[in-house]
């Protein structure tokens, strides 16, 4: 049986990052004020919100080119925390109309990115 786990890795990198990059260049089209005010009804700076830049631009570009993968995995990692935390919280024990857990796309997002974490690149990466 062929078994290459590089594969793998790589087509969970383009996979995770290539679908949260497309968050990222909404919020670049649209801005992230939206964001701004979740995060002062919470009672947090606005300017913390710049930080999505961070977790759905650079981060998924880093997994697209396997750039220090790991640390752009956990960088998606954190800002999929934060997104649950200031937006899904209600969701987190939640079905959706087909039976299927209602954040499972946040769920696979974030474990995606933690397995990324654990696994690394893979040999199929700008470097490591």
């Amino acid at each position: 049986m062929l078994e290459n786990t590089d594969l793998g890795k790589l087509i969970l990198r383009l996979c995770v990052g290539g679908l949260i990059l497309f968050h990222g260049i909404s919020k670049l089209i649209n801005g992230i004020g939206f964001i701004e005010n979740m995060l002062a009804s919470h009672g947090l700076p606005g300017f913390l919100a710049y930080g999505v830049y961070v977790g759905e631009v650079v981060a998924p570009l880093m997994l697209i080119v396997g750039y220090q993968t790991r640390i752009g995995a956990l960088l998606i990692v954190i800002n999929m925390l934060v997104a649950l935390a200031l937006v899904h919280t209600g969701q987190l024990l939640s079905l959706n109309a087909q039976g299927g857990w209602a954040l499972e796309l946040q769920g696979l997002y974030l474990f995606g990115a933690l397995a990324l974490v654990f696994m690394g690149p893979g040999r199929y990466k700008l470097n490591s």
